[in-house]
């Protein structure tokens, strides 16, 4: 029922003016904002000390935040409607050129990104203009709506392989055939992360970007897609990264991971209103932490199975 009543929704919106659609989106924002007192009241309280803020300040940034919120979801349910033709009426890209460059080293591509702005449309700015694109996704707790994502993004052309599953090893494959690898890298890793500064406090952050690029000799390309003052949006490609292995394997992802997420940190305290305050990044406590061994055997048994 949700599936048909989400589909429905999208082919709804997608009749509709795009100026319509951020309207409805700045009236849902607000309700939202009005309404879920515990997301608001959280991201309000993790936003003050990141920073640096006072609480009236995290008010107006985090309302901001919830409008910018309410008009992803109507993005995301009107993206079927992109294509190669009118791409550039909603999206500009800078540095597209760095991303292909990245490309034609061969070793695939692995995007570093977070959830800021519309992150769905980011793949679509590369799969429309002809680059191959594959992402790693956290599976939804409701599989009506993870079916629901998987559809709309097959519109643009994306290959999804779900966090925690056997799919990691299609993703390894992906790589190797030459393709583009999006991590969303601002989510709790839980015990198994790197526990490193985060927006002035200790958290436990992915490794996978710093694995998969050690792994498989893959550049690493931030990107981040950003609304813009109008409702559109703009694409910021980084400069090309690559993994530089000393011999010291845990040294070396831990010494990769922090200077991602430091790229990360800069982005969001650039655009505080675009990423997702509420998110539990700080969930797991720096005493569930495993110890750097476990790391190094983790991330060698995974080498391993991968080269099989």
């Amino acid at each position: 029922m949700l599936y048909k009543t989400l589909m429905m929704m999208s082919r709804i919106i997608r009749l509709l003016p795009y100026d319509v659609l951020l309207a409805l989106g700045w009236v849902f924002g607000h309700l939202y904002y009005l309404l879920i007192k515990k997301q608001r009241e959280r991201a309000v309280a993790q936003m003050i000390p990141a920073l640096n803020v006072s609480e009236a300040e995290a008010r107006k940034l985090v309302k901001k935040s919830f409008i910018n919120l309410a008009r992803n979801m109507l993005d995301i349910l009107y993206m079927p409607n992109l294509n190669e033709k009118n791409l550039s009426q909603f999206i500009e890209i800078d540095h597209l050129e760095r991303m292909k460059a990245a490309l034609a080293e061969g070793h695939g591509v692995v995007v570093l990104t977070g959830h800021i702005g519309t992150w769905e449309w980011l793949s679509a700015s590369f799969t429309l203009n002809g680059l191959p694109v594959t992402a790693i996704a956290k599976l939804q707790p409701n599989a009506e709506y993870s079916r629901v994502l998987d559809d709309l993004r097959a519109t643009i052309h994306v290959e999804i392989f779900n966090r925690g599953t056997n799919e990691l090893r299609a993703a390894g494959r992906a790589l190797k055939d030459g393709k583009i690898l999006g991590f969303l890298a601002d989510q709790d890793a839980g015990p198994g992360g790197a526990f490193i500064n985060f927006l002035g406090k200790t958290a436990s952050t992915p490794m996978g970007p710093a694995v998969f690029a050690r792994r498989f000799n893959a550049p690493v390309v931030p990107a981040f897609i950003i609304r813009k003052e109008d409702g559109r949006h703009l694409v910021k490609i980084g400069e090309v990264m690559h993994f530089e292995d000393t011999g010291d394997t845990d040294a070396d992802l831990l010494h990769f991971t922090e200077k991602m997420t430091k790229i990360l940190e800069q982005v969001i305290r650039e655009n505080p209103t675009q990423w997702l305050w509420f998110q539990k990044r700080w969930n797991t406590p720096p005493e569930m932490q495993k110890t750097n061994k476990h790391h190094t055997v983790k991330v060698r048994k995974k080498s391993s199975e991968e080269s099989q």
